[in-house]
């Protein structure tokens, strides 16, 4: 579905360029307000998490929440994850031989930390223990660039969309030139993310040195500056490079090595260059300077390649339609509150989403252990003959007090039988769950029905008594949130495609 070659017919523009000669300059303009904007986003400040904090948070760094272009196989994975308070979070795990010296990960974390701006999908913490390296970022639900530009399945990107995008970018490299973060590792469509509302933020994972000895920025982009290739080193006029050639991604929906682009502009063959699907949609003018633009940053000299600020002064002028927000332009859902009719929940969703304490305890006492099947329980046989009765006793009596409706004595049983570490239930962990809500206790149910996630993370349960225990918090956002993966997973138990 990516390729509109068959459904679209190509627009034509002309050039005023040709090579790297250009008959005008770009007037360098001023930045404007976003700058100043960078500190209002409500995000809190940069922070240390423990490994088990991230650990619950991605439910054991669960490959279902795997969100790494190459999935477990990358050298570094990404997890989406939720922390305690519902804060949706991007997880990026280190493999064991990167960053060696803890004290080097750390300061450069808290360097890039600092940063914050609209333009970023911004660092909010890291984790180093033992060998373990570990950065916190925003999460960003709705893909990559990457995404929509080569492997569109509903609507391919409008020409004013990716307008917005590259303007966006250009902003965030000369929000990060201000602050003294010029470098930026591996700029490609990958590293563009788009937020909630549809806007394109650029990774802050770029920020952050990517090699062995977390001493310098190596380079795994597919089109590499001609400059890495001679001195193997990464500068700030290859940040640009890089650029140019998103701009090239941009215009023409497909990967063009930067060399063939050159040639085809050079030889006025601009109709290689663009995406057929935008026929209609791109002026003359607008392409001239895009290609005009994209010239420039793809200069064999890194001297002869504009900066940042000058790559805003070109594009702040081409935009269309402002007024227009990004998830109207992407065709992205957005602002409407789920109800019981979307979410297609489950008797169990629903009493959660209705808030039905009563109706919930009758489905988990209906339900009783069925879900506990496949839960890796290894016990050696002293364990057994040990703790194995007192255990399977506590559990025994905190079911009969949860039957009964008694959840004070129901939770004093569970976590008796919690403790003792045995054996893990996420059923047990479900019960405590709704006997702390029963309890008015709503921040020690999250907790419970967080940790009955990590256990089983493609258990519906866990995520509908998120929801509640979030209503209860009065988290109403965070609630849906929860709700909306419960469906999904409920969804795929079913055999249907999900969310």
């Amino acid at each position: 579905m990516g390729s509109c070659l068959s459904k679209c017919t190509p627009c034509k523009f002309t050039a005023c360029c040709r090579g790297s000669q250009f008959k005008t300059t770009v007037d360098e303009a001023p930045y404007g307000d976003d700058e100043e904007k960078s500190e209002a986003n409500g995000l809190p400040v940069f922070q240390e998490f423990s490994f088990e904090q991230l650990r619950l948070a991605t439910s054991g760094f669960a490959l279902e929440n795997i969100v790494s272009e190459h999935g477990e196989k990358a050298p570094n994975v990404v997890y989406k994850g939720k922390l305690d308070a519902q804060r949706r979070i991007a997880v990026k795990r280190f493999n064991r031989s990167a960053w060696p010296d803890p004290r080097q990960f750390l300061e450069e974390a808290r360097s890039v930390g600092q940063l914050r701006n609209h333009r970023f999908a911004n660092l909010l913490g890291c984790c180093c223990e033992g060998d373990e390296r570990l950065l916190v970022a925003e999460y960003m639900p709705n893909e990559t660039l990457a995404k929509h530009l080569f492997h569109w399945e509903t609507q391919p990107m409008k020409w004013s969309m990716r307008l917005r995008v590259v303007l966006y970018l250009a902003q965030a490299l000369e929000y990060c030139t201000s602050k003294g973060r010029a470098l930026y590792h591996d700029l490609n469509a990958y590293r563009v993310l788009f937020d909630d509302d549809g806007n394109p933020r650029l990774s802050c994972f770029g920020l952050m040195k990517n090699s062995r000895d977390g001493k310098s920025y190596s380079t795994n982009l597919a089109f590499t500056p001609p400059e890495y290739l001679r001195t193997g080193r990464i500068t700030p006029e290859s940040v640009i490079y890089s650029f140019g050639t998103l701009l090239l991604d941009v215009l023409s929906g497909k990967h063009i090595p930067p060399s063939h682009a050159l040639d085809l502009i050079r030889d006025r063959n601009f109709l290689m260059l663009t995406d057929s699907c935008l026929e209609g949609q791109i002026s003359n003018e607008d392409g001239t300077e895009l290609v005009r633009l994209a010239s420039r940053c793809l200069q064999y000299e890194p001297r002869e390649r504009p900066n940042p600020k000058s790559l805003v002064a070109a594009l702040a002028p081409l935009q269309k339609e402002i007024e227009v927000p990004s998830y109207v332009l992407m065709g992205i859902p957005h602002g409407d509150a789920p109800t019981l009719e979307s979410l297609s929940l489950s008797p169990l969703g629903e009493a959660c989403f209705r808030m039905d304490l009563t109706a919930i305890h009758e489905i988990l006492e209906k339900i009783g252990y069925k879900d506990d099947e496949g839960t890796a329980n290894e016990l050696s046989f002293q364990m057994w003959t040990s703790q194995m009765q007192e255990t399977l006793n506590s559990k025994k009596k905190g079911d009969s007090a949860f039957r009964h409706k008694d959840f004070n004595a129901a939770i004093e049983c569970y976590t008796q039988f919690i403790d003792v570490g045995t054996m893990v239930s996420p059923t047990v962990f479900a019960r405590r769950c709704l006997s702390y809500l029963m309890s008015d206790m709503p921040q020690q149910a999250l907790n419970d029905a967080m940790q009955a996630q990590v256990i089983s993370p493609t258990w519906p349960t866990a995520c509908y008594l998120q929801a509640a225990t979030l209503f209860a918090l009065g988290m109403k956002n965070e609630a849906q949130e929860a709700l909306k993966d419960g469906s999904a997973l409920e969804a795929r138990r079913n055999g249907g495609p999900g969310n």
